[in-house]
């Protein structure tokens, strides 16, 4: 059984997903997240079901909760934008994500909401939506896609909370859906400032935002506030800061959910140090 709160961060894969878990374990970790392939790279990975599986029991055994990261050039706004086979690049891409996020009792795959240049708004969200109902059609498995909120940095879409609640309701499968909330990117959009945690929970609520976040991206950030600057700092070492870093922390809407930090490591090359702080916290 997995604790109430699963703090962690990012590691790497080198060796394999239960060498990935194990990493995570010996730096005091209860979750971590992980790149189920290549960052870089849209190419589909064969499942070793072996490792997986070992991956699955042994965090099972310890307490671990997970999540994968889809890789960087997954963008599911650009529809037919660049051909019918990129379509299907990052449709495939996405759904073989699942399959071995699934495969090591993941809670689910992140995917960025994604961005686009066209004359019309709407295009960009039809073509989300139309990305996330096929790559989900058919999938009967228990991870989900996690999408994630923006910074901005490549233009407005998907910097609300309204958007990926309307994205969520307007897909056909939104039961394998869930959201990730990454606190940097909320802070350089401008959905809130230093000092204004109790007004974003509070949105939150009232939108139902909360009900169906999965996990979280702990992540100080390095410029102000609606900059659309995507530069994570450590926390309590950016703008957000300790205090408003720790309010949010201890709220019961954050800790439903697997918290993991995407920031610089500590002195001795793990993120130790910050999850010590951040269970100090609760």
């Amino acid at each position: 059984m997995k604790p109430k709160t699963g703090i962690g961060a990012h590691v790497s894969t080198r060796g394999g997903f239960l060498q990935a878990a194990k990493r995570a374990y010996e730096m005091g970790a209860t979750a971590f997240q992980y790149f189920p392939k290549n960052p870089r790279s849209l190419n589909l990975k064969r499942l070793d079901l072996k490792d997986a599986a070992l991956c699955r029991e042994w965090c099972e055994e310890q307490g671990l909760a997970s999540i994968a990261h889809s890789p960087y050039p997954t963008n599911p706004a650009l529809g037919m934008t660049r051909g019918e086979a990129g379509f299907h690049a990052i449709v495939s891409s996405i759904r073989n994500d699942l399959e071995i996020s699934d495969a090591c009792g993941s809670v689910g795959t992140v995917v960025h909401f994604g961005h686009v240049q066209t004359k019309d708004p709407l295009e960009g969200y039809h073509n989300l939506i139309q990305c996330l109902d096929t790559a989900l059609e058919g999938w009967q498995g228990e991870s989900k896609i996690l999408l994630e909120n923006q910074a901005g940095d490549h233009g407005p879409m998907g910097t609300t909370m309204e958007e990926m609640i309307q994205i969520r309701k307007l897909s056909r499968y939104p039961e394998h859906i869930a959201f990730c909330f990454d606190t940097c990117h909320a802070f350089a959009s401008g959905m809130w400032t230093t000092g204004d945690e109790a007004a974003l929970l509070d949105k939150g609520r009232k939108l139902g935002y909360w009900n169906v976040l999965a996990a979280v991206h702990f992540n100080d950030s390095k410029y102000a506030s609606g900059l659309n600057k995507d530069r994570h700092a450590r926390i309590g070492q950016g703008y957000i800061g300790y205090e408003s870093m720790q309010r949010l922390l201890q709220s019961p809407e954050i800790q439903q959910a697997v918290v993991v930090l995407e920031t610089e490591t500590g002195e001795d090359g793990t993120y130790r140090e910050d999850i010590q702080l951040m269970r100090s916290w609760l």
